[in-house]
């Protein structure tokens, strides 16, 4: 099952075994020194039996075995859940099918159900060309269902074999569709799963020691394939990375003794340096590990890496130390009393040879991860695809953050970093009386500082989960229970001592109990209902003995597989309170602005008139239109227009279908469409869903998002916009979804601000008289005098769609007739910029300015 990322690799167990007599067993975990007792006792009554292993590193890996008594026939089935993590932008289920013979009715099943939409599914047939075409993917909004149905023919390794073809992997690719950067919150029986993976983010500049192993246990294919994961590896660094090189075998040298930036040169000279390695002698891990720590301080010291950047060391290596310092635990505390807290390590381990458990802790106390490298035909493979799960660092300092009221027992929710295409989750108890759960996450990009709330509502997945098929509904519950107990090993793993490490193995053996896990402190018993047959899942003692590659498999939809047998520490965070502007309900109480919204109306508040006065403007779709120009404070606002779908009464409307608002001090431009929000650096753009809610901050500019409502940006504290977004009927036959800006009348620009929003910051004279009824009774005229003009102008109503985006609020107003003319200097279309960053050309006005004068 599969149920919000939950799904495969065993977080829980459940085992049942049929014989010729139809007896059933039934698994139950229980405490390992119990579960053992009882299955020695059957065991030596000759009584069937059998034991399903599990790495102690790793929990989602395991091994049966079976004893099966003379002239018995057994059915075996195991259930089992887990957590699927997204690598590389993908959920991948993978399955073994090694049948060993023919299967008359041989068939593969998922079902895969995600509420929040599924983006795609492939199923790359790996399996040899005679099974092309045999796999079966139909999927919708949010379910999919992938059938592998071989007939016996198709089985076959040839047209008349009694031997099977089909042997080798059967995997299951898909990702979902994330609307937000803050994640997708999920609450399901009084437990909650929050699945975070940003993306359209810039990648953070990274910092890179290389630190490989050349001993001489490293000849032949294992340093070959090293040496040829390298060449890409380092092809791939940016130019804004800086690396270095460290090999070592007894002895530890330097490529480079300081870090250098990753310019072509450069590469190529580290390319031909490991190329040129001659691996031979001792493994000398700990003055190697040493050097590169010294190596990312001193940069980081001096000042010639950036310190926003982040800092990694990744070691490869095949063996135990056996030159210098050799007890790992002196290593572990060598390293782990230099490493600063920017820093992380990677560890890969080559082999079998290895102490896999060393390099696990290791890496884990240092804010990194190790994986075991198989030293097998594709070790070159296995090293590049790791480096790209690390290669892309997008965020730093993710703190993901839950009202203390709301939620108790909450998982690890600090996290050093967030890479590209995988995700964090984070998983709690929901207390009672807590109609709807909010989030607040913040962190660090390459030059930002960001925020993101997300909520959802306490009851509303479980009337969704309820109504599905091949759904568990209890799939939160285990999960957090499956994470916690897995930190709960990474803490024992590093115990200072002996009385820290009981405890949290008592810890996790209630947690196991209580959730039926099989750990390293439980064992699964599967029994007959009177007692007297029984089998045992159990750990192997040598983690080295592990069957299996890893395989990492669950989310958050629910996915069902079967092939059935033949025949058949928080802290308080500052949670936002809702503007007046942004509250869900209650009144409102609106500040006096300048407006432009709808097709689209000018409204022009003039403070010492307390008047508010009203124009159209009339340009062709594309046009980009100045609203505020200011080159000696640095701020452009530019509108560019959209049609309507069609005509409405042999006229075409126009809306803001862009608005565009530079800011050159900071050289950042903010480009707002009806689809998304994007973020432009002198580097890198990122791009912001309407589905989001939260804050990015970036070089004296502030963005602050309400989800599908609007958006405001503020320039330097000085000068702020407000955004909003229309969305209407997709099926329209006529309008579009289109933007309005509104802007106050605190904003401080420079005497030169102009544009049609921006040449008002100064107020003009404007006297109204002659107030007489109009040929609308409902419509008054008058004449106004300004800029040394007299204008026609009628009293109507505009509106303002801050507060009620469907109906909006009544603003009285004079209009003025022919786009403004009269009330704005010069003509419209002396306003029509050609790009989205332009400033308007001032000298269009220099002649009327000098006539005025």
């Amino acid at each position: 099952m599969r149920n919000k990322r939950e799904v495969f690799s065993p977080v829980r167990k459940k085992r049942s075994w049929r014989n010729v007599d139809g007896v059933t067993f039934v698994g139950v975990v229980k405490e390992k020194t119990v579960a053992r007792r009882l299955y020695a006792q059957a065991r030596s009554r000759g009584k069937a039996a059998g034991i399903v292993r599990t790495n102690s590193q790793n929990m989602e890996t395991f091994k049966a075995e079976l004893f099966v008594p003379a002239s018995s026939k057994v059915e075996f089935e195991l259930q089992y859940q887990g957590l699927m993590m997204r690598k590389l932008s993908v959920y991948e289920y993978v399955l073994n099918l090694q049948p060993g013979k023919l299967v008359p009715q041989f068939q593969v099943d998922v079902y895969i159900y995600e509420p929040m939409g599924i983006a795609y599914v492939e199923v790359p047939n790996i399996l040899g060309e005679q099974f092309e075409g045999i796999t079966k993917v139909t999927h919708s909004k949010n379910k999919a269902h992938v059938s592998f149905r071989p007939t016996l023919q198709q089985q076959r390794s040839c047209h008349k074999c009694t031997s099977t073809a089909l042997s080798g992997l059967f995997i299951v690719k898909y990702d979902v569709v994330w609307e937000n950067n803050g994640g997708n919150l999920q609450i399901s029986d009084g437990h909650f799963v929050h699945f975070f993976a940003p993306s359209n983010l810039a990648p953070l500049p990274k910092n890179i020691v290389f630190v490989i192993d050349v001993s001489g246990s490293m000849w032949g294919l294992k340093m070959k394939q090293t040496v040829q994961a390298m060449q890409t590896i380092l092809d791939d660094l940016s130019y804004n990375d800086f690396f270095s090189i460290i090999d070592f075998n007894h002895n530890v040298r330097c490529w480079s003794e300081e870090l250098v930036p990753a310019s072509s040169i450069q590469v190529a000279e580290a390319k031909k340096y490991i190329q040129a390695i001659q691996p031979n002698g001792g493994t000398n891990i700990n003055e190697a590990l040493l050097r590169a720590i010294y190596m990312l301080s001193k940069g980081l010291t001096y000042g010639y890496i950036d310190p926003r950047s982040v800092s990694m060391i990744i070691l490869v290596s095949d063996g135990d130390p056996t030159v210098g310092e050799i007890k790992l635990s002196t290593i572990q505390k060598n390293v782990k009393r230099i490493m600063r807290e920017e820093f992380s390590l990677f560890s890969l381990g080559i082999g079998f040879d290895v102490d896999y458990d060393f390099l696990e802790r290791i890496a884990m106390e240092n804010r990194g991860m190790a994986q075991r490298i198989y030293a097998n035909q594709d070790a070159s493979e296995q090293l590049r695809n790791f480096y790209t799960q690390v290669s892309s660092p997008l965020l730093r300092k993710i703190d993901i953050q839950f009202p203390d009221i709301a939620v108790s027992k909450v998982t690890q929710n600090i996290f050093d970093k967030y890479f590209n295409g995988s995700e964090l989750v984070v998983a709690g108890k929901l207390n009672p009386g807590f109609p709807v759960l909010q989030g607040l996450i913040t962190a660090s990009s390459a030059w930002m500082e960001m925020t993101f709330n997300v909520d959802a509502n306490v009851n509303e997945l479980d009337e969704v989960l309820a109504s599905q098929a091949n759904v568990y509904s209890g799939f939160a519950k285990q999960l957090w229970a499956y994470i916690t107990i897995k930190q709960l090993m990474a803490d024992r793993a590093l115990a200072p001592n002996a009385v820290k490490k009981r405890k949290i193995t008592h810890e996790i053996l209630n947690l196991a109990l209580e959730h039926q896990f099989v750990t390293p402190m439980t064992a699964m018993l599967v029994e007959s209902e009177d007692g007297t047959e029984r089998v045992l899942a159990d750990l192997p003692k040598d983690p080295k003995q592990a069957c299996c590659t890893d395989l990492q498999l669950g989310r958050k939809p629910i996915l069902v597989t079967s092939i059935p047998p033949e025949g058949v520490p928080p802290r308080n965070p500052p949670w936002p309170v809702p503007t007046t502007m942004e509250a869900e309900a209650g009144p409102i109480t609106l500040t006096v602005v300048n407006t432009v919204d709808n097709d689209p109306h000018f409204i022009i508040h003039l403070p010492k008139k307390n008047m508010d006065v009203c124009f159209n403007i009339d340009s062709e779709p594309g046009d980009i239109l100045s609203l505020v120009s200011d080159s000696d404070s640095g701020v452009v606002v530019n509108g560019q227009l959209r049609a309507a779908k069609q005509p409405e009464k042999n006229k075409m409307k126009t809306y803001f279908g862009t608005i565009a608002i530079y800011y050159k001090p900071g050289h950042i431009k903010v480009k707002i469409t009806t689809e998304h929000i994007s973020i432009e650096d002198e580097q890198y753009t990122h791009f912001i869903s309407w589905k989001e809610t939260g804050n990015l901050t970036q070089n004296g500019v502030q963005i602050t998002i309400k989800r599908d409502s609007h958006v405001t940006i503020t320039l330097n504290e000085k000068v702020s916009f407000m955004v909003l977004l229309h969305r209407v009927w997709k099926k329209h036959p006529v309008n579009v979804d289109f933007l309005g800006i509104y802007t106050p009348h605190t904003n401080v620009y420079s005497p030169k601000v102009h544009g049609l929003i921006g040449q008002f910051a100064i107020e003009p004279e404007v006297q109204v008289y002659s107030l007489h009824d109009g040929l609308d009774p409902g419509k008054p005229e008058a004449t106004m005098d300004v800029k040394g003009g007299k204008l026609a102008v009628t009293r109507g109503w505009q509106k303002d769609y801050r507060a009620d985006k469907v109906h909006g609020s009544d603003v009285y107003c004079w209009f003025i007739h022919n786009s403004g003319k009269g009330f704005i200097d010069g003509n419209y279309k002396n306003y029509i910029v050609p790009q989205l960053d332009s400033f308007l050309q001032q000298d269009k006005f220099k002649s009327l300015w000098n006539t005025t004068s």
